[in-house]
């Protein structure tokens, strides 16, 4: 396909697609789009930063215009469509997406997430509408009052299904698709394909058309790796001096935990870095707006935890630094995606400590990058992920001050808004 036209999207569509200065799509909308049009379920495994999002998000409206043209009408607390993410950040953003590319169409859209107040998304819910954009557990919460029915529901998008999984949403999962009408469209989208997400697949699609854009779980070519061995206890002063890099136009810093999260926020900025951090531990409200200060350029360092990996979509990030190497090494996949998007290029840095190593080999397993020093790889066997451990389970500290050198080793592998209509629903 040669253009957005060449996929038989509606004018009003088109005309949003043009207005956000997308002319040609990806390669997964290229082939996820044609799909969805003609009904089929989809099993889609692509990297984040590939323009997933657009490749549901399009045809899902182009459905819904068919469902308005036709007449259609919804009982009180129900939705045409259902999205679910597995982070408030994700959803809210895939909501901002889904009104820009449906700002003509007039649509009725909700986001409800934890951590905001209950009560407007419960009025929210009440009419019925046409999207809503949900995290699981939150959702779930509302299904068991009662205030939201999904027994109309004609399409389901599962978005990081695999993070979802991780952070412990499977029941939850399993059982809103369960409450779906048996006819209905499932989309099921995922960076990584583990036992758990093909066998979900297996048991609620109907015969999907699976689509990959990349190979299962490898980090986007444009992505230049690159690994630190370090002191522990000297891991703050090395990231100041990597941080003072004038190349740097804006980065994220990943950290495994929230109390990490805030000392590392601290140390950044007393380096000079207008920087802030977030974590599960802050309010809807201070997550909100530090995206919105970061996207806009006026914080050039953000500090994040792992949930926050895959809801953070700003296409100026330059450098992403692994603070803490990630107990998962899928989740390593997530944090490093969020630098090279939208045709970029991008940087990652590891620091990593001796007690690291074991992690670090992991994430070599997985992503076919070499990113330690042979002399390193080899000292040691590897470290063996520990049994019943997700991405979600508590993670300990690692303050170990055990030496090593500082050489790097680097290596290019090839609240709640409710149901609204008119244009803010855009």
């Amino acid at each position: 396909m040669k253009s957005f036209a060449d996929l038989g999207l509606a004018e009003p569509i088109l005309r949003a697609v043009a207005a956000e200065g997308y002319t040609t799509p990806t390669p997964i909308q290229s082939a996820v789009i044609p799909v969805m049009m003609s009904g089929k379920d989809v099993l889609g495994i692509a990297q984040t930063g590939t323009g997933k999002t657009a490749a549901f998000v399009l045809p899902l409206l182009q459905r819904l215009v068919a469902v308005k043209q036709a007449g259609s009408t919804l009982m009180p607390k129900s939705c045409q469509a259902l999205i679910l993410a597995p982070t408030r950040e994700l959803a809210a953003q895939i909501l901002e997406s889904i009104r820009g590319y449906g700002k003509f169409l007039h649509l009725s859209t909700a986001l409800v997430v934890g951590g905001a107040r209950a009560g407007p998304q419960i009025r929210a819910l009440m009419p019925g509408g046409d999207i809503l954009v949900a995290t699981p557990g939150r959702l779930n919460d509302h299904l068991q009052s009662k205030h939201v029915r999904l027994d109309q529901t004609q399409a389901v998008v599962l978005d990081e299904a695999d993070q979802m999984m991780d952070l412990g949403f499977m029941p939850q999962i399993r059982d809103l698709l369960a409450r779906l009408p048996r006819q209905r469209q499932t989309l099921l989208f995922s960076a990584t394909m583990p036992r758990e997400i093909r066998g979900l697949a297996d048991q609620f699609l109907n015969q999907p058309q699976e689509i990959s854009v990349a190979p299962t779980a490898k980090p986007i070519e444009r992505i230049e790796q690159s690994l630190v061995i370090v002191d522990a206890g000297k891991k703050p002063e090395t990231l100041v001096a990597l941080l003072a890099d004038d190349a740097i136009d804006q980065a994220i810093v990943f950290v495994r935990t929230k109390h990490g999260a805030d000392r590392v926020q601290q140390i950044v900025k007393q380096a000079g870095h207008y920087t802030v951090a977030i974590h599960a531990d802050k309010t809807q409200g201070q997550r909100d707006r530090a995206l919105a200060m970061f996207r806009e350029g006026k914080i050039k360092i953000l500090v994040a935890t792992d949930i926050a990996a895959r809801g953070i979509d700003v296409d100026g990030v330059s450098h992403i630094f692994n603070y803490d190497l990630p107990n998962i090494p899928e989740a390593y996949v997530h944090r490093i995606g969020r630098t090279a998007r939208a045709g970029r290029s991008g940087h990652a840095i590891s620091l990593c400590d001796r007690s690291e190593i074991g992690l670090a080999l992991q994430i070599e397993r997985l992503t076919g990058a070499r990113l330690l020093p042979d002399a390193v790889r080899s000292a040691r066997p590897p470290t063996r992920r520990p049994a019943g451990k997700s991405f979600g389970a508590k993670r300990a500290a690692n303050d170990r001050v055990i030496p090593g050198g500082a050489k790097p080793a680097s290596r290019r592998p090839t609240g709640s808004r409710g149901f609204s209509g008119g244009k803010r629903a855009a």
